[in-house]
C-alpha cells in the first residue's frame, strides 16, 4: 500500500468535530466556538457581580458586555448573538426586574444578543473594532430604550416626556459602559490575536 494511500485513508477515519452551520456568518459552531460561547457567558456573569454601579429600576455600570462583544468579533456574528441572548437570560435570573414578557425580552435576551452584532465591523483594526464596539452598545442601548419607553414611562418625573426619560435614565449608565468597553475590548483582541497568530505558526 503505498503512503498516498495510507494517508488518505487515515484523515478518511479521523473523527470531525460536531459542527452546526450559522445562518449569519459563514462561521461554523463547532466545538470549540461552543465552548467560547460558554466560557464567554460564563465570564459576563461574573463580571455583572462586580457593577461599578447600579440604577435603581435596572441597569448598571459593568463590563459584562466585554465577552460576548469579544466573543463576536473572534468568533463572528452567529456565535456573539447566541451567547449574547443566553447570557440575558442569565442576567435575568441573577437580576431580575419584570413588568410585561415583552419587557422581558427587550431588557434581557434581545438587548444583550444584539451585542454579537459588533462582529459585523470585522477584526480589522482599532478604528472598526472601536466603531463595533459603539455600535453594539448602541443596539443594547435601543433596546433598554424602547422597554422604558413603552414600560417604565410611570417612573418619568411629572410633566417629562417617557422618550425623555428613558434616553437620560438608560444613556446614563449604557453611555459609560460603552466607553469603557472600547479600549478593553481592542487590547483583549489585540491579545488574542497575536496568541492565536503565535499558536497557529
Amino acid at each position: 500500500m503505498s503512503e498516498e494511500t495510507k494517508k488518505a485513508l487515515l484523515d478518511k477515519a479521523r473523527p470531525q468535530a460536531t459542527e452546526l452551520p450559522s445562518s449569519t456568518t459563514g462561521a461554523r459552531f463547532d466545538v470549540r466556538t461552543i465552548t467560547y460561547v460558554a466560557v464567554s457567558v460564563a465570564l459576563a456573569a461574573v463580571l455583572n457581580f462586580v457593577p461599578l454601579f447600579k440604577m435603581p429600576q435596572g441597569g448598571s455600570v459593568a463590563l459584562d458586555m466585554v465577552p460576548i462583544i469579544l466573543l463576536a468579533f473572534y468568533r463572528g456574528v452567529g456565535p456573539g448573538i447566541l451567547a449574547g441572548a443566553i447570557y440575558g437570560f442569565v442576567d435575568y435570573q441573577f437580576d431580575p426586574f419584570f413588568v410585561h414578557p415583552a419587557q422581558l425580552i427587550l431588557d434581557y435576551p434581545l438587548a444583550f444578543g444584539l451585542l454579537g452584532l459588533a462582529g459585523l465591523a470585522g477584526n480589522r483594526g482599532p478604528l472598526l473594532v472601536g466603531l463595533g464596539t459603539v455600535f453594539a452598545g448602541l443596539l443594547r442601548f435601543g433596546a433598554h430604550y424602547f422597554s422604558g419607553v413603552i414600560f417604565f414611562a410611570s417612573y418619568a418625573p411629572e410633566g417629562q416626556s417617557p422618550w425623555l426619560y428613558s434616553a437620560l435614565y438608560n444613556g446614563s449608565y449604557m453611555s459609560v459602559s460603552i466607553l469603557l468597553s472600547v479600549p478593553i475590548v481592542y487590547t483583549l483582541l489585540k491579545v488574542m490575536n497575536a496568541e492565536g497568530a503565535r499558536t497557529s505558526d
